[in-house]
């Protein structure tokens, strides 16, 4: 099968509300996972974790936990996606070593190595480090009060951070859904859904949150409930 165009997938791409009573093969969904991996992120740190759903029993139970709406309970495959945000102090250790093997690897690359190094170890755990929000209210004030003097980064609360991080997770979910309709596989993205529920289902730690629940199989008839509706372009696009 010749997988669509980027293009031609972004249109083909509806919200499927309810699926075909036919399996799909868990190998292309996980190449479409993998291709989710790939997204841009901020920093570099993916803080994303994907859980791939194909045993009926959790298919039921995560079903109940999306409140039994017909895109959960009529999916033949379920994506989670996960944020770990809790993840960032190992993540960033990950990118230093990475960028370790890079220098002993192309050593004449030193300054922007060591500048990436400085990056990790100094910044990232300036603006993701935290204690019951209270480092975070600190950090706040203090990115303020410099941005008064000089352009600087003013979402620095543990409440943006969490935002950057679901953004970062958000755009993986966008190329896990866009690589699924280059292949005519359906999908719907759920955020009507119990989250407690479906973290105790998954047995995911207290840091874990669920940025969306990801519905997949091929579409019925009835799955697209009505024709696409978009904001005139001329609206919302502004040309400067």
């Amino acid at each position: 099968m010749v997988e669509r165009t980027v293009s031609s997938a972004i249109k083909h791409r509806r919200s499927i509300r309810i699926f075909q009573k036919t399996k799909l093969d868990d190998e292309k969904v996980k190449g479409c996972i993998y291709n989710a991996t790939l997204a841009p992120n901020s920093s570099n740190l993916q803080l994303w974790e994907f859980i791939h759903v194909t045993d009926s029993s959790y298919l039921k139970k995560l079903s109940k936990a999306c409140l039994n709406q017909n895109a959960a309970s009529t999916a033949s495959q379920l994506v989670v996606i996960v944020v770990r945000k809790d993840l960032w102090n190992k993540r960033a250790k990950q990118n230093v070593q990475f960028l370790k093997n890079q220098f002993k690897n192309h050593p004449k690359k030193h300054k922007r190595i060591k500048t990436g190094l400085k990056y990790y170890t100094k910044i990232i755990p300036a603006l993701y480090f935290d204690f019951l929000g209270i480092f975070g209210s600190i950090k706040y004030i203090i990115f303020q009060v410099i941005g008064l003097f000089t352009p600087i980064i003013r979402q620095v609360s543990n409440s943006n951070m969490r935002i950057v991080a679901h953004k970062s997770a958000g755009l993986a979910a966008q190329n896990f859904m866009i690589s699924m309709a280059a292949i005519d596989y359906d999908t719907c993205p759920m955020e009507g859904f119990d989250s407690l529920m479906v973290k105790k289902t998954l047995g995911l730690p207290r840091g874990a949150e669920i940025n969306m629940i990801i519905s997949c199989g091929l579409r019925d008839e009835k799955g697209i409930y009505g024709t696409q509706f978009r904001i005139p372009f001329d609206k919302v696009y502004k040309y400067i």
